[in-house]
């Protein structure tokens, strides 16, 4: 059964630094795709960042500036290291993944139950 678990949420003052991290279980991280989406509040769910199985990332929005997406293997552990952080990046942040057959799918099937960013002026 496919498991994906979020750790690392906090607040932080605006320009502070997390970084999530995303536990896979009953399936290889390494071979799927992987990424992180956001639901602000009042918002609809957004992507900000996926990692292919050859390790090629795509980042949407201000993430691209500002936001790193990796993956441990050893670890099967998707991480988002996220810099420079503004009051707007306030979110639960959601890790989610597919096979690859799906990666350019806007969503993926499996998700995890998300971590609780806030971001303080």
């Amino acid at each position: 059964q496919q498991q994906l678990v979020e750790s690392g949420g906090g607040s932080v003052q605006a320009g502070g630094s997390l970084r999530l991290s995303c536990a896979a279980s009953g399936f290889t991280a390494s071979a799927s795709c992987l990424a992180w989406a956001r639901q602000g509040p009042g918002k609809e769910r957004e992507r900000d960042a996926l990692i292919r199985p050859d390790g090629s990332v795509t980042y949407w929005g201000s993430a691209e500036d500002r936001f790193t997406i990796s993956r441990d293997n050893a670890k099967n552990t998707l991480y988002l290291q996220m810099n420079t952080l503004k009051p707007e990046d306030t979110a639960m942040y959601y890790c989610s993944a597919d096979t690859v057959w799906r990666c350019g799918e806007s969503s993926y099937r499996f998700w995890g139950q998300g971590t609780q960013v806030t971001v303080s002026s």
